[in-house]
């Protein structure tokens, strides 16, 4: 039950209207299920006795009826009358038909929409969010626990509420025919499913967990091995991450396999109770009729039943165990959905640009990151000019990046205030700020496409400026290398995260793609770190010459980078421990040396 409750939650409104269609549907089906076992019982009853048709009521009154249709004779009645019981077998079939192609595309739906909620939900969350979250676990909930989720979980759910009222209408049915023999026939049927559930959920509630757990392993191995290609060639470990993998996916696989041997355990044990079952109905009948043709009718319905009724409670109980085994993905679904809605995360709508016209202010911040007592940031006041260069160092572990994020606005400061011409930057306004910033980082993001579109990206192909992608690759310096060593220029696709790029290469189309929508801000965090002294001197020159238009802020671990920046900051242990110009820093500081900032 507490399964079921979560994936009501999941559901949305419009899918939940969608449900009250399908269990209408479900009715109609079960109903007509019932009238066509029903049916049967009067054809096999002129079959096995034709004097029934003068005898019975109904009988006799639909046969007169066909008589005005040119019926004749009982033999032509009874035709008539298995003719009607098979049309009557082929609508209900087709409505059933129906509603399961009803039942397929709501699932499908609901899957498609999971999905897309999933991932608009994660992306929209703050930065700040994803510091404690595996990529790989997000992109498994996404792409493997929806599937889960759904086929383990709502779908089971569905079948369990169809099969249930098909069996409910068929045991209604029996009950009218013979209470005593159906009471005895469900409370058979009906504890030896409980009895098996009440002995396997807790395995199956542990197999669903180690499950869970594998399949989590499994996106975790592909995501570093693939992700670290490098490395493991270098230190031949294929071997080890093929084992890792493979032990991981062959537990996953053998659970699974578990899962659907214990669905089908049932079927196997009652296939003998059922044959024994069916010669204690006919002895029953016998005994308490003592007429063979009595007995034929009532036996074919409740044959007919059976036949209908086992795959029902089948299907009940394999639902169960289904529902049972899916639980850690469907509360891990819940878990990610629920904070997602309490974070109320939505496309932030960004109404202008925020203009920086005379400077950027830190005002007595303090942060530390979330589940983490350490202070990164310690009151840190400073300011930024607008339309100059300044620069960032300090030893690594600092907090110089953890200042960037909040200059971001990546982060929010604990205490105090980021400042842009006197107006707080908060969570109002920050996709305004960041509508001014190029940002180039360290690692540098290079999508599997081609040069153009790793420039200009997230932006489409039709609305793309391409005078504004050869102009960007200018200022990065890699418009020649682009136009005289590529055989297809800017339509050469360069590969998984830029593979066939060198790292000076990458970082170059990092700058470019920063400076394609003309930035008002320039933010460099050590982007020139794999670059040449050459091509660093070539590149930050071309950067300089911006300065009359852009703010330009550099974090560096290498002096020469930030020579010319009209200010430097040096932070140390999340404080500000001096600023000033370079020979200002340098000469108050004798012993100011490139080993202080590395």
């Amino acid at each position: 039950m507490n399964n079921l409750k979560k994936l009501y939650y999941i559901l949305s409104i419009s899918d939940r209207k969608h449900v009250v269609t399908l269990l209408t549907m479900m009715a109609v089906m079960a109903l007509l299920d019932m009238i066509g076992v029903a049916s049967i019982f009067p054809f096999i009853a002129v079959l096995s006795n034709p004097d029934i048709i003068q005898t019975n009521f109904a009988l006799n009154h639909f046969y007169k009826l066909t008589n005005t249709f040119g019926i004749k004779n009982e033999q032509q009645f009874l035709i008539v009358l298995g003719g009607l019981v098979f049309i009557l077998l082929i609508f209900s079939i087709s409505f059933k038909a129906l509603t399961n192609y009803m039942q397929i595309r709501f699932m499908q739906k609901i899957n498609y929409n999971l999905s897309k909620n999933l991932i608009e939900g994660y992306l929209y969350q703050p930065y700040s969010w994803f510091l404690n979250r595996n990529s790989a676990h997000l992109g498994k909930n996404i792409l493997s626990e929806i599937q889960q989720m759904i086929g383990n979980g709502l779908r089971p759910t569905i079948d369990l509420v169809s099969h249930s009222l098909v069996a409910i209408m068929l045991i209604v049915l029996l009950i009218t025919v013979d209470v005593d023999l159906t009471i005895i026939v469900f409370l058979a049927l009906g504890s030896s499913y409980l009895l098996i559930y009440y002995f396997v959920n807790k395995y199956l509630e542990e197999t669903g967990s180690k499950n869970f757990r594998n399949n989590t392993l499994r996106f975790t191995i592909v995501n570093e091995a693939f992700g670290g290609i490098k490395e493991i060639k270098v230190g031949n470990l294929e071997r080890f991450y093929n084992n890792l993998f493979a032990k991981t996916s062959y537990s996953f696989t053998l659970t699974k396999a578990l899962l659907e041997i214990i669905s089908q355990l049932p079927r196997y044990i009652l296939e003998i109770i059922i044959f024994g079952g069916v010669l204690l109905t006919i002895l029953y009948l016998m005994a308490k009729s003592g007429s063979l043709n009595q007995v034929l009718p009532v036996l074919s319905l409740y044959i007919f039943a059976g036949y209908r009724l086992m795959p029902s409670l089948q299907q009940i109980y394999r639902s169960f165990t289904q529902i049972s085994f899916a639980g850690p993905s469907i509360d891990k679904l819940y878990q990610d959905l629920k904070d997602i809605k309490k974070n109320d995360s939505q496309e932030p709508i960004v109404k202008e640009v925020l203009p920086i016209k005379k400077y950027i202010k830190l005002n007595n911040v303090y942060f530390s990151y979330p589940y983490s007592s350490l202070q990164v940031i310690k009151n840190l006041s400073l300011q930024i000019d607008s339309s100059s260069i300044t620069g960032f160092i300090g030893p690594t572990g600092s907090g110089k990046t953890t200042v960037i994020d909040i200059i971001l606005g990546l982060l929010q400061p604990e205490k105090g205030t980021l400042e842009v011409d006197g107006k707080i930057i908060s969570n109002d306004n920050v996709k305004s700020w960041q509508k001014n910033i190029g940002y180039v980082p360290q690692n540098i993001f290079l999508s599997d496409d081609t040069i153009a579109a790793n420039i200009a990206f997230g932006v489409e192909q039709k609305k793309m400026n391409f005078l504004a992608v050869q102009e960007a690759a200018k200022k990065a310096n890699i418009y020649d290398y682009i136009i005289k060593d590529l055989p297809q220029k800017f339509q050469t696709t360069i590969g998984e995260r830029g593979i066939r790029l060198s790292g000076g290469q990458r970082q170059r189309i990092g700058i470019a793609r920063a400076l394609y929508n003309k930035p008002k801000v320039l933010i460099l965090d050590e982007a020139t770190s794999s670059l040449d002294n050459d091509m660093e001197r070539k590149v930050m020159d071309e950067i300089y010459n911006l300065r009359k238009d852009i703010t330009i802020i550099i974090i560096a671990h290498r002096l020469n980078t930030i020579k010319n920046c009209d200010k430097i900051f040096l932070i140390k242990n999340g404080e500000l421990i001096n600023e000033g110009t370079y020979e200002n820093l340098f000469n108050s500081n004798k012993d100011f040396t490139e080993s202080d900032i590395n």
